[in-house]
Formats: C-alpha cells, sequence, structure tokens
C-alpha cells in the first residue's frame, strides 16, 4: 500500500503501473528529477491538488496495484 509522504519514485518503483494513473490525474512530473525525493503529496500540491483529489489518486493507485 502506498500513501501520500512516500516519495513518487519509490512509489513508481514498487508499482509502475501507478505511473498511468498519476498521469491521469495530471500528475506529469513523474519523469522529472525531483520524483526521486518530491512526495507524492508535494508533486500534487505542486499542480493545485487539493486534499479531496490526493486521497482520490492514492486510493485509485491501491485499488489498482496494491492488489
Amino acid at each position: 500500500m502506498i500513501n501520500k509522504t512516500m516519495s513518487i519514485g519509490e512509489i513508481i518503483q514498487i508499482f509502475p503501473d501507478s505511473v498511468e494513473i498519476m498521469m491521469s490525474h495530471g500528475l506529469h512530473c513523474v519523469g522529472c528529477h525531483v520524483a526521486s525525493w518530491e512526495s507524492l503529496e508535494e508533486g500534487c500540491r505542486g499542480h493545485g491538488m487539493d486534499d479531496d483529489k490526493i486521497e482520490t489518486l492514492v486510493e485509485e493507485i491501491n485499488n489498482k496495484c496494491g492488489k
């Protein structure tokens, strides 16, 4: 299971399919150099996402990739 405090790079390493989900939510920084240390929450906030959108993204990744 992933959470919003994990780095984007860590999430991608654990669940490569999460890239598609992140990009579908407008989080296109998955290939950016900061993805290796920036948390999912930090990346989402940088793209203007609120708490509800971030929680929806985390839930969607966990539902698809965490099985």
